[in-house]
């Protein structure tokens, strides 16, 4: 029992766990073409199936539920760092994943509305859930990651859990996509424009690259933090 007590807090067991977790955060990609059918101004009182903005919407709610745990299961070890900084990068993602929820049910109001047989009179609500949507998804999914990377970038730079260069990638990722994020606000570029999509490219590559980094190689042994880790363990 006890040797199962030391692998459940150990920083490998931990690293582990929280890259899986980023890596399931990419699950959600797909729903960039899986919503093309909803975004159709006549998709309420259409025909066809809803089974592609359901699959979305399950998607979508597995990335929020992996990012809360990420955040998590990496707490252990930033707050050794700085429990206050650590304790934000929880609140983040937690604030991250309920603007996703509601994003969600934004889209399976429209399904359900669909599906209830309404006319030609709901046309103008499903098309402001679409909206609403968007905006959300601006919000949740692209200005709050932002505040995520900023706050894991510093946490893991400084205490060099992982390669340095790396963090910084997520640092200056994050200062692209509020670039991204500012000039869409301002309707200087669109949502889904080839800049905005550029602007995502070093956030997403630091996640991506951090997911795969803890699974295969875990943290840096060297880190005081883990030295202090393994110690105790």
């Amino acid at each position: 029992m006890n040797s199962i007590n030391r692998f459940a807090s150990s920083p490998r067991r931990i690293a582990l766990t929280a890259g899986i977790l980023y890596l399931l955060t990419f699950v959600s990609i797909p729903t960039l073409s899986l919503y093309n059918s909803v975004r159709n101004p006549n998709f309420i009182i259409g025909p066809g199936p809803d089974t592609e903005v359901i699959i979305g919407a399950i998607l979508e709610i597995v990335v929020a539920l992996a990012g809360i745990g990420s955040a998590i299961a990496l707490y252990s070890v930033l707050k050794k760092q700085n429990e206050e900084i650590a304790l934000a990068l929880v609140g983040a993602r937690i604030l991250e994943a309920s603007t996703i929820f509601f994003g969600v049910a934004s889209l399976l109001t429209i399904v359900a509305l669909r599906q209830s047989g309404v006319g030609a009179d709901a046309l103008p609500v499903g098309q402001a859930l679409v909206v609403l949507y968007d905006r959300i998804f601006s919000i949740g999914q692209s200005l709050i990651p932002v505040a995520d990377d900023l706050l894991l970038g510093y946490l893991l730079y400084k205490s060099r859990l992982v390669p340095q260069t790396l963090s910084l990638i997520g640092i200056i990722g994050a200062f692209f996509l509020l670039s991204s994020d500012i000039s869409h606000q301002f309707g200087l570029i669109e949502q889904r424009s080839t800049i905005a999509f550029l602007a995502a490219v070093p956030v997403a590559f630091f996640e991506f690259s951090l997911g795969l980094w803890l699974v295969i190689k875990g943290f840096n042994h060297a880190a005081p933090i883990i030295k202090s880790l393994n110690a105790n363990n």
